[in-house]
């Protein structure tokens, strides 16, 4: 497989996968933030995390975030490096599948 980003090679998957879940998460913490079964903070979390990595202004509106309550900073970082383990297995797993 090409690893090159403008020939739709894992790179530019991966950048999409981020994207579209991204913008899920956010949204369902949105609609969290009104319904009682959703966790609008987590997903809202969530999504910002994903959409951080790719976009400039999600990772404003998280640094923002982190500044206007740095009591979430600890839970926010320790559920960020768990998803960051858990993506890093799922990549293993996946590659070791289709290897």
């Amino acid at each position: 497989m090409n690893g090159d980003p403008d020939k739709g090679g894992p790179k530019r998957r991966t950048h999409w996968l981020k994207l579209v879940f991204g913008w899920i998460f956010l949204i369902l913490g949105i609609a969290g933030l009104v319904l009682p079964v959703l966790q609008g903070i987590l997903f809202i979390a969530i999504g910002l995390w994903l959409l951080s990595h790719e976009l400039e202004w999600a990772r404003r509106r998280r640094d923002w975030l982190l500044r206007r309550f740095p009591q979430l900073r600890p839970r926010l970082e320790r559920l960020e490096a768990k998803l960051d383990e858990r993506g890093a297995r799922a990549r293993a797993w996946w590659r070791r599948q289709w290897s």
